[in-house]
């Protein structure tokens, strides 16, 4: 054989294993992503996401815990994500009360301090003055 022709066979089997191996990959076992982290969401799901977030804190004013919720978005702070959904927001149409409570959370976010919101001791201690109350007796 000659090597013009070794050439050619080499190629056409190269560019055929290269077919073959996107077809493979692209059509019959494409990748399916699977228990990703919420920060890889598009942002047109991360801007639904954070509006939920605005929602939960219209009704329990924690805004620590809103804090949090918007971390698990990525590491920028969280006043920076609800920029960004507002940004979105407008661009996209969303309604003016969801506007209004996405605002609400920044305007929140802008005093925030992390730690500031005092938290609960614990369940132990309500627990006691419920025992100590039923059984008459002061703790």
């Amino acid at each position: 054989m000659t090597t013009t022709l070794r050439w050619i066979f080499f190629v056409v089997f190269l560019a055929l294993g290269i077919g073959i191996g996107l077809y493979y990959a692209l059509v019959i076992s494409p990748v399916q992503y699977v228990d990703t982290t919420p920060g890889t969401l598009r942002v047109d799901y991360r801007s639904d996401y954070t509006l939920m977030v605005a929602e939960v804190y219209k009704k329990d004013q924690n805004i620590d815990l809103a804090a949090r919720r918007l971390a698990v978005l990525g590491s920028q702070p969280p006043f920076e994500i609800v920029a960004q959904a507002i940004a979105f927001g407008q661009q996209y149409g969303y309604s003016a009360d969801d506007l209004a409570l996405l605002q609400n959370l920044a305007a929140a976010l802008q005093v925030w301090q992390p730690g500031s919101t005092p938290q609960p001791t614990g369940i132990a201690t309500g627990t006691a003055t419920v025992i100590a109350t039923a059984t008459g007796t002061n703790p």
